[in-house]
């Protein structure tokens, strides 16, 4: 209401005109306090702050809870709900499609870690331009909670059973593969995750984004290394992040060593700190031995792991067309008879 007239203030538009509520999607279905709900909150608030037109989206996903989150934010996107674990391949096809289009993946650590894990090799190492969420909460909690791929050994299931397997980390995996940006952050890190996604949404290439999410109704017990109890005692923030668009010119200034309080949206609090140690980003080595350090030492390490802005993008190595290739007539797409003609006559 402004207090001149009493009337209703007219929304806050970016810099496309659009308002927040043009980014919403439907009502969740998912458990209360579900980390995944937190994450669709923070991809409305990017995407807003970005000024991407929902329209130019696609959202895809796989199989499982967090397959179930794209429906929660951009209801004006276009949307696909793949098989499990053949997001990406879908991914691909739609961006070699229609490059004008921005795709969002969101998957989980089941949908990618197990039986998409081929996939999502062979989509980070061709750098296919597309932001790639990994909504993680080391169970599959569609299916009552028994440990992923990437659940820690000697993590408990709600049951007492210890998890004995060795997990995969799908941020070392993507650096290993060449990824060309990979971040990992908390679904209850508002701050943190909301700029990594802004980065993530200006990068050109594959922007793979693991964000623990705890699971509150399979994977939030003690004993549990993906609680919000445990994240938020082992958090271990890579730096301090804000990120700046080439469209807005913000000044941000902050001490180093300085530390400041997130409120999660389970009620308890995250204290993050500035690290005075500088971390350069754009080193791989560097962040493949700063996770493993991290794992070694029971911590969870969050950032922006890697960078590499200059990387060509498997649309760049592919010369496509600057025309969707969906909107291209048969005559350009289609050789003509008399080019099967000539290759049949090279064969004989």
């Amino acid at each position: 209401m402004t207090p001149e007239t009493g009337t209703p203030a007219a929304p806050r538009t970016n810099r496309i005109g659009l308002a927040l509520s043009d980014y919403r999607g439907g009502k969740s279905t998912l458990c209360a306090g579900c980390g995944h709900n937190a994450i669709s909150e923070r991809i409305i608030d990017a995407m807003f702050r970005m000024g991407v037109a929902p329209e130019r989206v696609a959202k895809l996903s796989g199989i499982g809870c967090s397959s179930k989150s794209p429906a929660y934010f951009m209801s004006r996107s276009h949307a696909f709900n793949t098989v499990h674990g053949r997001m990406p391949s879908v991914a691909t096809g739609a961006v070699l499609a229609n490059r004008t289009l921005r795709v969002l993946g969101v998957s989980g650590d089941g949908d990618t870690g197990s039986i998409g894990l081929g996939q999502f090799v062979h989509l980070v190492r061709r750098n296919v331009p597309m932001i790639y969420v990994v909504e993680d909460n080391g169970v599959y909690g569609l299916t009552k909670g028994q440990f992923s791929a990437t659940a820690d050994v000697g993590s408990t299931l709600k049951g007492g059973e210890a998890n004995r397997l060795p997990p995969i980390d799908l941020c070392a995996l993507a650096l290993q593969v060449g990824g060309s940006f990979v971040a990992r952050s908390f679904s209850g890190d508002k701050k943190q995750l909301q700029a990594l996604l802004e980065a993530a949404i200006a990068h050109g290439g594959t922007a793979v984004l693991d964000v623990i999410s705890p699971c509150v109704t399979f994977n939030d017990h003690e004993g549990s290394t993906k609680s919000y109890a445990f994240i938020k005692e082992h958090d271990d923030p890579l730096q301090e992040l804000s990120f700046v668009p080439a469209f807005e010119e913000l000044a941000v200034e902050y001490e180093p060593g300085t530390a400041t309080e997130v409120r999660l949206h389970d009620g308890s609090r995250l204290l993050l700190r500035k690290l005075e140690e500088p971390y350069d980003a754009s080193d791989r080595a560097k962040a493949l031995a700063r996770l493993s350090a991290a794992h070694a030492g029971g911590e969870v390490l969050t950032g922006l792991l890697f960078i590499d802005p200059a990387a060509p993008s498997f649309v760049d190595l592919s010369a496509l067309d600057d025309r969707p290739l969906a909107t291209l007539p048969d005559e350009v797409v289609r050789p003509p008879r008399s080019a099967l003609d000539e290759l049949m006559a090279a064969l004989k």
